[in-house]
């Protein structure tokens, strides 16, 4: 007599026992479960994604990416999505374990957050023709079944535990939402994706789209309020989608009204609701927000933000990660490096790590 369960059954089963299992390891974790530093010194930590995106950023930029991180004895990194380019190459499971392989081999704890090329780009054909949704719960699986980080040291966090998102067999947790605080700083992770955040592309999901983009914004408040209860100098969230902010270019991000932060260029808006969320939060946060990005491949430290009056919100900051296209060979492979000084009025402060062994118009010295 066979044993098997049916497809759906099992998908089921081991989505219950993923969440017990999470539940079960974060009962005993504090609030700001990670939290490893009570201290005020400073510390540095990476910033990095969109990568790799071709064969050679794998095989050559991408080792040397990880040798220079973790020579730079960080306090963690992390990768705010896309695995790989968004089209001509599988989604399949290679792609995460492979992935894994890479965060696993960071000496300091690595966090990641997904991206649009990672699941809701899956559908296209020369993906594979994947379910995005299947894919998702994938991911979930392999990177966020513990609530501790990736890497050779890990750190706890706290998971977002609520069945607030949706899998391809109904309500899930999104575990993939993170949070972890160092040195009275508190970071997040969100999953908003490119392409629209899941509105627009080969299969879009509204109904995916509405669960997730409430989820993340329940995560946004929560996470804003544990900071202040905290009294924390400093918020970092971290995605992959660059929403737009402005009129100023259409190439690299959606066109939207600074003040009102809706979309004006007719494609569909996945994202005012999240932005309208961000600019409350941070007006009454006052203190310094990095909100790290990658998706337009334009490495960026700007304030884009304004509030409803048009002023510019001086607290707040937009840093986007290098990353770019295959033609690009390993000339975009490279990081951000951020020292992150709790007793300093701006808190955070960037540099451009441009990693030796990928130059290749100016080869290094």
């Amino acid at each position: 007599m066979s044993h098997a369960f049916p497809t759906a059954r099992l998908r089921r089963l081991l989505t219950r026992t993923l969440a017990a299992t999470l539940v079960a390891l974060t009962a005993a974790a504090p609030a700001f479960a990670g939290d490893d530093d009570d201290d005020n010194e400073p510390y540095a930590i990476g910033l990095w994604g969109d990568l790799p995106y071709s064969t050679v950023q794998a095989t050559v930029g991408l080792p040397n990416l990880i040798a220079d991180l973790n020579a730079a004895k960080l306090k963690f990194s992390v990768h705010d999505g896309d695995l790989k380019q968004g089209s001509g190459s599988l989604c399949d499971d290679n792609l995460y374990y492979q992935a894994l392989a890479w965060f696993e081999s960071l000496d300091a704890p690595a966090m990641f957050t997904p991206g649009d090329n990672d699941w809701t780009d899956c559908d296209r054909p020369s993906n594979g023709g994947f379910n995005s949704l299947e894919r998702l719960d994938r991911e979930r699986a392999i990177f966020f079944s513990t609530p501790f980080s990736m890497g050779r040291r890990k750190m706890r966090q706290e998971v977002q535990m609520s069945p607030l998102c949706l899998g391809l067999n109904g309500a899930v947790a999104c575990v993939e939402n993170r949070r972890w605080s160092v040195s009275r700083v508190t970071y997040a992770t969100f999953n908003v994706q490119g392409s629209c955040n899941n509105l627009c592309d080969t299969a879009p999901n509204p109904a995916e789209w509405a669960a997730r983009n409430a989820a993340n914004i329940a995560w946004l408040r929560d996470t804003f309020a544990q900071a202040k209860a905290r009294g924390s100098v400093a918020v970092m969230l971290v995605s992959q989608a660059s929403p737009g902010w402005d009129q100023s270019d259409p190439t690299r991000a959606p066109l939207r009204d600074p003040k009102t932060l809706a979309e004006t260029d007719a494609a569909p808006d996945g994202y005012q609701a999240w932005l309208l969320a961000l600019r409350d939060e941070v007006v009454a946060f006052r203190r310094p927000v990095a909100y790290v990005h990658g998706d337009s491949h334009y490495h960026r430290i700007d304030k884009p933000l304004l509030d409803a009056k048009g002023q510019r919100l001086e607290n707040f900051t937009r840093v986007e990660t290098f990353g770019d296209n295959a033609g690009n060979g390993t000339n975009d492979v490279n990081w951000i490096k951020v020292r992150v000084d709790p007793r300093s009025r701006e808190v955070f402060a960037y540099q451009a790590m441009i990693v030796p062994g990928n130059r290749t118009a100016v080869p290094a010295p």
